[in-house]
């Protein structure tokens, strides 16, 4: 049994092929087009999914697309009723759900030009029930509850139930046009970052401030009995005025969301080429805690409703790794799951597994333990990389080594950043999700106060409030950090205890928290080697990890790792077993 999942027409599409029961391939259309959160149709993930782990003989059998178009009809005829908005509005939602049908074609195509007997089935799956079936389905857990919380997908911005075993039951939504992520959107705009996306940039800045703002954008959103909210609509536009909402080709886009109001209750909004001040810091620390407020209730409803300490969490919202890792300690959910593209990318395989397991009956046997579902790169792919690119690199004075096995490349490689030089990483299968999680990273050594910097300002080119990751090896995690538990998708934030905190400043917050990644043996064994060849040296299992990219899409292939390294002031670059490293 083969099914093909696909997220389209909305922020970061993605694609994945479940074969038997087990996930085999997950990858999302920005690494093949190079644009960060591309929308459209993911014609070359879709492409990877089929090319590459596909029996011809046995064909394709089912296609599960996240949208349904016809979900909640009733609601949406009430709202556009009741509430009017512009004409434009309503022209723009309808064009998106008419291009819905090119997916059928492309994939139709794309079978077709591979040579595959029979034509699948076609299923269109609730937009939410796909984020609730990404997380639970995968996880491992026989019983949880389950919770998605987002801007807002096929009307619904969030929902929650309860999944046992091969089954998933949604008890409660929240719709349109009240949504938590819309919320965080709108001041996302309003501090300057404009970009589809940006939230994140928030996320790092809110430790710098104060949260001195919080009464006042308490005001934007109400908290009511039963875990429901409302927004206070007189502060946003995508109920009603034109917002621009582009889905089509290219990079997706969001036109401003917040209207004048919420510039009289907080000051002037800033301009994106402006400089990031205190206030400005103030607000996004405000903007943090008045939407954890809103997700702790929404969580605190879920544990009342369910009465199960297992928590799954998918969504947009679910990226906030902040919140996340409060979760344990704001509520009664002893143990929490969120796969590593808990946003729009994970629809995808949300909803492949809503038909595998909801349509068709299948029993669950797969748990994602890891994130390493991409493509992979040949030792042909890198040799050939490398030669096309040999003047550059030679004009770089730029040496060359392969190593013979994974000790020796490990121990030079921890030498080298033990020095204070900063390595890009390029292995295996690439991570699926938004995380660089030490196949597709730049490491280096967390020890060094001045690293943040020196990676922000001569490699990443990006804002100096941005954080770093560390990645620790598992067994070493109750020696650095309180209160945590391990996490291979770096999607929980922790404190770093404070007697490390000085050891390790660079992957230390401002607020002394740490985005962490656990690495283990069994999942990750080549990056736990090169973590524990680096303890060897320095005592110390942690390595600066931040993705394999600059202000663009991670790297996919060798090509691009070669692109960035030699564009940016990268010291050392390993494509496997090859080592290409710049004069000292």
């Amino acid at each position: 049994m083969r099914i093909l999942g696909i997220n389209a027409y909305h922020g970061d599409t993605a694609a994945v092929l479940l074969e038997d029961g087990r996930l085999t391939t997950a990858v999302e259309e920005e690494r093949f087009q190079r644009i960060k959160h591309v929308s459209g149709v993911p014609n070359q993930a879709i492409r990877e999914c089929l090319n590459g782990h596909l029996d011809v003989s046995k064909g394709l059998d089912h296609v599960a697309i996240s949208r349904r178009p016809t979900a909640h009809l009733l609601r949406k005829l009430a709202f556009t009723l009741s509430r009017r908005p512009a004409a434009s509005l309503i022209l723009d939602r309808a064009r998106n759900t008419a291009r819905l049908g090119g997916v059928r074609s492309a994939v139709l195509d794309q079978a077709a030009a591979r040579g595959l007997r029979g034509r699948p089935r076609f299923h269109w799956v609730e937009h939410h029930a796909a984020h609730l079936s990404s997380a639970f389905f995968v996880s491992p857990f026989d019983e949880a509850a389950v919770c998605a919380i987002d801007g807002f997908g096929d009307f619904v911005s969030t929902s929650w139930g309860v999944g046992s075993g091969s089954n998933l039951r949604v008890d409660r939504r929240v719709f349109f046009p009240h949504s938590l992520g819309m919320l965080y959107l709108a001041v996302t705009q309003y501090l300057g970052f404009p970009n589809y996306g940006d939230e994140y940039k928030v996320m790092g800045l809110a430790p710098y401030g104060e949260p001195d703002f919080v009464p006042q954008l308490r005001k934007l959103v109400h908290l009511h009995d039963g875990g429901n909210f409302e927004l206070d609509l007189s502060y946003f536009r995508h109920h009603g005025a034109s917002v621009e909402m582009k889905w089509a080709k290219g990079p997706p886009a969001i036109g401003r969301v917040f209207t004048p109001a919420l510039e009289s209750l907080l000051g002037p909004a800033r301009d994106p080429q402006d400089p990031v001040t205190p206030r400005h810091e103030a607000i996004a620390a405000s903007i943090q805690v008045v939407f954890e407020e809103a997700a702790f209730h929404v969580l605190n409803q879920v544990y009342r409703d369910t009465g199960l300490t297992r928590l799954c969490l998918a969504g947009g919202c679910a990226m906030n790794s902040v919140m996340n890792g409060h979760i344990r300690e704001r509520t009664p959910f002893e143990e929490v799951f969120i796969q590593p593209a808990a946003g729009d990318n994970g629809t995808a395989l949300g909803a492949a597994l809503a038909v595998q397991h909801q349509t068709l009956g299948m029993t669950r046997r797969f748990v994602m333990s890891h994130a390493y579902w991409g493509t992979e790169s040949s030792r042909e792919d890198v040799a050939s990389a490398i030669e096309q690119r040999r003047h550059e690199l030679n004009a770089s004075d730029c040496t060359r080594q392969t190593f013979g096995t994974s000790g020796e490349l490990c121990r030079w490689t921890a030498d080298r950043l033990q020095d204070g030089r900063v390595v890009g990483w390029f292995q295996g299968r690439m991570e699926w999700g938004a995380r660089a999680l030490g196949h597709r990273s730049i490491l280096a050594d967390p020890r060094r106060a001045d690293m943040r910097e020196i990676i922000n300002t001569k490699i990443k080119f990006r804002e100096r409030f941005r954080p770093f990751a560390p990645s620790i090896a598992e067994e070493a995690l109750g020696q650095y950090f309180e209160g945590a538990v391990p996490d291979p998708f770096m999607i929980q934030v922790y404190p770093v205890r404070p007697e490390k905190r000085a050891l390790i400043p660079a992957v230390t917050h401002v607020d002394g928290s740490g985005r962490l990644q656990t690495v283990s043996r069994d999942t990750s064994p080549l990056y736990w080697e090169l973590i524990k060849a680096f303890e060897s040296l320095t005592g110390v299992p942690i390595l600066l990890n931040t993705s394999f990219n600059e202000n663009e899409p991670i790297v996919q292939r060798p090509s691009e790792a070669i692109d960035c390294f030699l564009r940016t002031n990268m010291d050392v670059l390993v494509l496997g077993r090859t080592a290409i490293e710049r004069p000292a």
